[in-house]
């Protein structure tokens, strides 16, 4: 017990001393736990209102459509089945409200409520002669009221109520129960024998007589509910699962959008984490002699250096899990078509436990290596705290000795930490690859405008917190750059490198890999993610467009001027330090 508290004590003395490293690394961590958690709790708390809806209006577990009556009747005295109502005529027709005309899919119901499917009403009352309720979706959609005039096939109705159903999915998803069959975004010139995106609409039995009844419906309640998709697909019905995918349809898409930019976030988590632990180890070495001096053994020097990870881990996983908890809502906008909102959705332990796994499990995979090299060195080696010698790669000096002096030193600054440059290059190559998707998803979200407000505002999200991320871990590498060649940046301006020309090298030093990265992050980064997407969501390559050649050329070229633009201030302090101080200090 005495040994975990010197090892907590030590770590949170050391994140107190180092307060901006330790706010980098829980944004770092807190971006992507976050997402994470908006992706695991969205699509239970999206299924909410249509749960709620079910239970106020009695949803039935099968919708069966037939052409005549006499067939749908004999369904109510089939085994399994303990429950039902109608059969209720359909018409297919169209409604006319002041200047704007659209298909429309007509219930004639009786003015008695039913035990199965009785859509409740939100506003106003239930079919009366000349009375009509309209469902909320399409109603929200027409901009109805109670009170307002319509007109039905030509005979005029007033809506008497606003009405929501679990028995059918709300507009634009509505099931098609007509018999001559509908059709989805179509333009309405095409096709002119089938209703185009119809909406639904109840009237009394006696109001439908006008109009020609081409199907029938009738609502079963089945002894057990989970049997009802094997039900429909024997008797040529719909089940309530499939009507709870088609109102959810677009919280699936934002769950598996969120799940994409949390694995998204979640590596580049770890790029910035390295490149920042990195940084803090060589910071640390003298440290580290000291601990093993005073008899640390190795399991305890990298239990010290982890512990400070793990508790920024643990804090930025917490902050994350309430934050994404919280807004989940936000994203989640239910339509009018249901009762109730998303709400706060339940914080379930399967969900905290993953969330906080995978905070963990970044802060470990970033910081374990570093750690446990530093706890093997030497206790000498480490006290003396010795610089390590630049390692030289013969070809590399030979093909830089004749390039200008800026790129000259950006070439051999880079090349003196391989793998922070691969981080670089990386962290870029995520970030470009999320932003090339994005692109690719906005131009499909353009041809389904119903979907593209809700799940565009989901792209926003984890765009801008990707940029946010990725413009940090530009800064970051960028400083742990200066701090590490501090010594050589001096050197080479005491031998007559300016100012100017050592910043320009250590700004050149990360723009270099964000140059490769970029490239990478288009092809084969960015299309290997959309192939992996359209593989999870079953959709088809053929109905996307790839970004043109401008498109992408552009995103190229902001990355490497974004990439700049955030290296300049922290390469200009380098550049611009006092040769006497940076060979003076340690």
């Amino acid at each position: 017990m005495g040994r975990l508290l010197l090892v907590c004590r030590l770590a949170v003395r050391d994140l107190r001393r180092r307060r901006v490293e330790a706010a980098l690394l829980l944004v770092a961590i807190l971006a992507a736990t976050t997402t994470l958690t908006l992706a695991l709790v969205v699509r239970d708390a999206a299924g909410d209102p249509y749960q709620n809806t079910r239970h106020a209006t009695h949803g039935p577990d099968v919708v069966s459509i037939g052409m005549q009556a006499d067939e749908l009747t004999g369904l109510a005295r089939t085994e399994g089945v303990v429950g039902h109502s109608g059969p209720f005529p359909v018409a297919g027709t169209k409604i006319k409200t002041g200047t704007r005309t659209a298909d429309v899919q007509v219930v004639g119901r009786d003015r008695e409520p039913t035990t199965v499917d009785q859509p409740a009403t939100v506003r106003g009352g239930w079919v009366r002669e000349g009375g009509a309720v309209v469902e909320a979706a399409f109603a929200a959609e027409l901009g109805l009221h109670v009170g307002d005039r319509i007109a039905l096939g030509g005979k005029p109705f007033e809506v008497a109520g606003i009405g929501v159903t679990a028995a059918i999915a709300p507009y634009p998803a509505a099931s098609c129960i007509t018999a001559g069959g509908c059709v989805s975004g179509a333009a309405p010139g095409e096709l002119p024998h089938l209703l185009h995106d119809p909406g639904l609409i109840w009237v009394a039995r006696p109001d439908l007589d006008g109009m020609a009844a081409g199907s029938y419906l009738m609502n079963l309640r089945l002894a057990d509910p989970a049997q009802a998709p094997a039900f429909a697909e024997a008797h040529h019905g719909t089940a309530w699962q499939s009507v709870l995918a088609d109102a959810t349809e677009v919280a699936g898409d934002t769950r598996i959008l969120l799940m994409i930019g949390a694995w998204l976030l979640g590596l580049l988590a770890v790029a910035s984490l390295s490149v920042l632990v990195g940084g803090r180890m060589a910071d640390q070495t003298r440290r580290v002699g000291l601990l093993k001096a005073a008899g640390g053994t190795p399991g305890v020097v990298a239990a010290v250096l982890l512990a400070e990870y793990l508790l920024v881990a643990v804090v930025a996983a917490a902050a994350g899990l309430a934050l994404g908890t919280l807004t989940a809502p936000l994203l989640i906008q239910p339509t009018a078509g249901l009762i109730g909102s998303a709400g706060t959705p339940a914080l379930t332990p399967a969900t905290a436990g993953l969330v906080t796994a995978a905070a963990l499990g970044v802060a470990v995979l970033a910081t374990l290596v570093p750690a446990l090299r530093a706890a093997r060195s030497s206790t000498v080696d480490a006290l003396a705290d010795t610089p390590r010698p630049p390692r030289r790669v013969g070809w590399i000096i030979a093909a830089s000795a004749r390039l200008p002096v800026p790129l000259l030193l950006a070439v051999r600054v880079a090349a003196r930490r391989p793998r922070r440059a691969a981080l670089a290059v990386a962290g870029v190559a995520i970030t470009v690859s999320g932003v090339y998707v994005a692109l690719i998803l906005n131009a499909v979200l353009d041809t389904q405008p119903d979907r593209a407000a809700a799940l565009r505002e989901v792209l926003l999200v984890w765009t801008v917190i990707l940029l946010c991320l990725a413009a940090v871990n530009a800064v970051v590498i960028t400083w742990a750059t200066v701090l590490d060649n501090r010594h050589a940046s001096a050197l080479a301006r005491a031998l007559g490198a300016t100012p100017r020309e050592m910043t320009a090298a250590l700004s050149a030093a990360q723009v270099l890999p964000a140059l490769l990265g970029a490239v990478i992050g288009v092809f084969p980064g960015g299309f290997l993610l959309f192939v992996a997407i359209v593989a999870i969501t079953g959709g088809s390559r053929d109905a996307a467009t790839l970004p043109s050649l401008w498109q992408v050329s552009a995103l190229v070229l902001a990355t490497v001027v974004g990439v700049a633009a955030l290296t300049a201030v922290p390469a200009r302090l380098g550049g611009r330090r006092p040769v006497a101080e940076a060979l003076r200090s340690p």
